[in-house]
């Protein structure tokens, strides 16, 4: 028999849920920030019409929705017991990656990204690796994988995906509506952004180096 008792329980737990959830979708699409991911790719964003840029962004999407997903339902069990290494040193390879980026952005505007990239045929791969895929969001889907039902992980992964998908589709749109008729205002917030990332690319980049050299050694070396 059911009592009020149990039916209180159910919802306070459900309620638990909801709310784990909730915030794991927002945690995890504040680290995919839209705006700020546009900063990266303003080179691909300026380079390609909107009709190829939204394929290559789509894909690029797809490829780090199922490394996330994969990350979500494994755990971190792929770097300590398939590969039989650290996270740390995740965090450290990929601080040492957005650290170069970030030095060729600010040195060589937003084509060094594009020379990082290699052709526009490779492009998904690269959105995806190192834009997307991360230390912190990885980290983030381990999180989620940990807190959340695999139906709820997996949910949440792929709802903040297709939110990556149109808030870029949407700065896209806007970007090549004023740019038409304000093409020397655009260039200069092109190049006004562009110093900008790269600055915030580097910072992040060596604050991921410092948080896996801590973690690797918490008492110094």
């Amino acid at each position: 028999m059911i009592t009020s008792v149990t039916i209180f329980a159910e919802i306070v737990n459900l309620r638990n849920v909801l709310m784990t959830f909730s915030q794991a979708l927002v945690f995890f699409f504040a680290l995919l920030n839209p705006f700020l991911l546009s900063l990266y790719l303003m080179e691909i964003i300026t380079r390609f019409e909107f009709k190829v840029f939204i394929g290559i962004l789509t894909r690029g999407v797809i490829i780090a929705g199922m490394i996330f997903s994969m990350f979500a339902l494994t755990g971190d069990a792929i770097f300590s017991k398939m590969l039989h290494v650290d996270f740390s040193s995740f965090q450290i390879f990929g601080g040492i990656l957005f650290l170069i980026v970030g030095i060729r952005f600010f040195f060589e505007g937003p084509e060094a990204i594009g020379v990082l990239r290699g052709e526009p045929e490779h492009l998904a791969g690269s959105i995806a690796m190192p834009f997307l895929v991360g230390p912190a969001t990885v980290s983030a889907a381990v999180m989620m994988g940990s807190q959340l039902s695999p139906t709820l992980a997996l949910s949440a992964i792929w709802i903040t995906m297709l939110s990556v998908i149109i808030g870029l589709a949407l700065l896209k749109f806007s970007h090549d509506h004023l740019r038409e008729r304000n093409n020397k205002l655009v260039e200069r917030y092109v190049d006004i952004t562009g110093r900008v990332s790269a600055l915030m690319i580097g910072t992040f980049a060596v604050q991921m180096i410092v948080t896996g050299l801590h973690t690797q050694w918490p008492n110094g070396v």
